[in-house]
């Protein structure tokens, strides 16, 4: 089987942010993406909005940007698009959030949207898919062509971590605390092709997995392999899809720049003698669970293959460094803004901090909804 990969001259940027609909007082999740959708869609071809999607649930959005040349770009696309968004609700008296999980609605009391691939997916995955009362951040990276994208996701593998570290945003699900930073994580990688990538030889070697899927009739189509890193295509791009969907435009675009960064700087080091052996399996699913634990506060594990050993090191510490590192690039490509909102998320804390702050200072969980709400009306991560 062959797969045809489009050719990206640039690292082109894209994202896609999630967003749940709540009531603004009580904060439960409302069904209302299928009259939202129509109201935007108002005056468009066939009624639909380019930038505003259904996904399983009728309590959920997506908005997507164009094909952005910068993280900049993305987070301008980004707020006009939740500003036609948020009219629309204000219309309707309804509110928004971003975040991995809504905190305490509950997964089967949410209507399943319209389109028939959902219920298509309910049928065949059954209660793994009945509970993906979860939101993603996306990001796109464009890339010159399908074996540089095998080689650099097998790269990606180690910071994975990192990534999932830095977006958690989901300690409570349906009502409890979890005691995870990203529950969502955990209830996603249920579904069989989701969760870690396996480590590809080639492109060729992609091709033959994803034949041996579609030929055996496991999936109907390569975009129902829903690994936190992978290969699109159609889009030519690498994708992360580790992230858990983050309280602010603000934090989803530094995601993006990090992701550009991280992209372009593997791309060169396959020019200047290519990348280092990749990281070994058992250590990054470790490193990913202690991510979804702890988040920002994680150790991850570090091999030191000359040394012998290994040795366990903070999150914030490598975030840090991998910062340091990837200025350079960012200078370049003029994203450095954006990368430097990461030591901001190290200093305030990410969205499952944040969260479990509200509680710490005698909140509940509405007002763990109501934090939510005023952090995306406003970008603030605080």
């Amino acid at each position: 089987m062959t797969i045809h990969f489009t050719h990206n001259d640039r690292p082109t940027v894209g994202v896609e942010m999630e967003l749940n609909i709540v009531d603004p007082s009580s904060g439960a999740l409302v069904s209302a993406a299928t009259d939202l959708l129509a109201d935007l869609g108002a005056g468009h071809p066939r009624g639909e909005h380019p930038k505003a999607k259904h996904e399983l649930f009728q309590s959920t959005i997506e908005v997507i940007t164009d094909v952005c040349e910068s993280p900049a770009d993305a987070a301008r696309d980004l707020h006009h698009s939740i500003a036609e968004l948020r009219s629309a609700c204000d219309r309707r008296g309804l509110g928004l959030i971003s975040t991995g999980t809504h905190p305490f609605s509950l997964a089967r009391e949410q209507h399943v949207s319209p389109d028939q691939r959902y219920h298509d997916l309910i049928d065949a995955m059954q209660w793994p898919a009945r509970r993906l009362l979860i939101c993603g951040l996306h990001v796109h990276v464009g890339v010159s062509d399908g074996a540089r994208a095998i080689a650099i996701i097998n790269e990606l593998r180690r910071y994975l971590p990192l990534f999932l570290a830095l977006s958690s945003s989901s300690p409570y699900f349906e009502g409890e605390d979890s005691g995870l930073a990203s529950a969502r994580s955990k209830v996603f990688e249920s579904l069989p092709t989701a969760g870690l990538p396996p480590p590809l030889a080639d492109w060729s070697d992609f091709e033959t997995f994803m034949s041996t899927l579609l030929e055996s009739q496991c999936i109907s189509s390569i975009r129902e392999v829903w690994w936190d890193l992978r290969p699109h295509p159609d889009f030519g791009t690498i994708e992360f899809r580790m992230c858990d969907a983050t309280p602010t435009v603000r934090e989803s675009v530094a995601i993006a720049a990090l992701a550009q960064a991280l992209v372009v700087w593997c791309d060169r080091r396959i020019d200047q003698g290519g990348l280092p052996a990749a990281a070994r399996e058992w250590t990054v699913r470790e490193n990913r669970w202690l991510a979804a634990r702890f988040g920002i506060d994680a150790e991850l594990i570090v091999e030191h293959p000359e040394l012998g050993r290994p040795e366990r090191r903070p999150v914030r510490d490598l975030v840090a460094e991998l910062h340091s590192a990837l200025v350079p690039i960012a200078d370049e490509l003029g994203t450095r803004a954006e990368l430097d909102q990461l030591l901001l998320v190290l200093d305030i804390g990410s969205g499952a901090v944040r969260q479990r702050r509200v509680l710490e200072a005698g909140g509940t969980l509405v007002d763990v909804v109501h934090h939510l709400a005023d952090s995306l009306a406003t970008d603030t991560i605080a």
